[in-house]
């Protein structure tokens, strides 16, 4: 048991020094080169395969059923290129200038309204997708819109969460660790009533065991609740929030554009959980209507439709 745990410990020293030679790595690099070398490795990810590979496939394969299996595999390949992205730009943040990251970002849809909210104190909650580059959108929020609170799911090994969290909380984000056993929605909830406080959460896969079942893409999936629980309790807006990629003027490389739809009218009716599964419902639809649009830029390998995590467990 003492040789595993000193393997074990071995192991994770690999991991997280690989990781953050990554992150200085791949800043020493020009931008263009850095990411031809994740397109090389994305390539290399996908033609090797393997269970991640094959859970998007059969993720894109639902939300786009008119493919045939060429198209499919072509769609795969430009999703993982799309995923090996976030990372390549992940390591680099750290690196970019607010006016870098400003450049980087476009928005479209209710951004004024929701800087309008923010500004009168009013909380915004905002329900994400595992869509484009969500750090990146993140960093941007918290200098040209708000202070950021979000949770983020824990990685194994710990040093290597504890390096991404000190990440994140360089960009200007308040990052509250998914821990079990612990009262996360409670935590988000106390700092959601600050006033103007805004909260964006990735909530297009449940990981709590308390979500709500919705329509996704025209199929059952299982949905974060706890955004529309904190903005019923609390009063806070719900705002859906789509990011996906797009080619920077002249094509000199990628940047992002932040969509804000409409806030989500919330019932306060006898029945809560019915009024939370049509808050969601409505954050689905937003979400869906993108990752019909980009599925690329869905970098969902896990595990969301009903009809996969029953037989997970069939």
């Amino acid at each position: 048991m003492a040789a595993e745990g000193l393997t074990t410990r071995a192991r994770d020293a690999v991991t997280v020094a690989a990781f953050k030679g990554a992150w200085w790595g791949v800043r020493a690099l020009p931008e263009r080169a850095a990411h031809r070398l994740f397109d090389v490795i994305a390539d290399v990810t996908t033609r090797r395969g393997g269970a991640s590979v094959a859970r998007m496939r059969s993720n894109y394969a639902i939300v786009r059923p008119e493919l045939d299996d060429a198209a499919l595999d072509a769609l795969v390949a430009a999703g993982v290129r799309s995923y090996l992205r976030y990372w390549c730009e992940a390591f680099r943040l750290p690196s970019l200038t607010r006016e870098q990251i400003a450049e980087r970002v476009t928005t479209s849809g209710e951004l004024e309204a929701t800087r309008s909210m923010l500004a009168d104190g009013r909380s915004v909650v905002a329900y994400l997708g595992h869509l484009g580059n969500w750090d990146l959108a993140g960093a941007w929020s918290a200098s040209q819109l708000a202070h950021v609170t979000t949770v983020a799911e824990r990685l194994e090994p710990d040093a290597l969460f504890r390096a991404f969290l000190h990440f994140r909380e360089e960009l200007g984000m308040t990052i509250i660790p998914l821990t079990k056993g612990e009262n996360v929605l409670g935590q988000v909830e106390t700092l959601v009533r600050e006033p103007g406080a805004f909260a964006p959460l990735l909530s297009d896969r449940d990981l709590t065991s308390r979500g709500v079942t919705v329509d996704l893409c025209g199929e059952p999936a299982s949905l974060a609740a706890g955004p529309a629980v904190i903005a019923r309790r609390t009063g806070a807006a719900l705002v859906p929030i789509t990011i996906t990629y797009r080619r920077r003027d002249g094509g000199s490389g990628w940047g992002i554009a932040i969509r804000f739809h409409p806030a989500v009218d919330i019932a306060h009716t006898d029945d809560a959980r019915a009024d939370v599964q049509a808050a969601v419902q409505a954050c689905a639809d937003a979400l869906g209507g993108a990752i019909r649009e980009h599925t690329q830029d869905w970098h969902m390998m896990q595990r969301v439709f009903v009809r996969d995590l029953d037989a997970r467990w069939g």
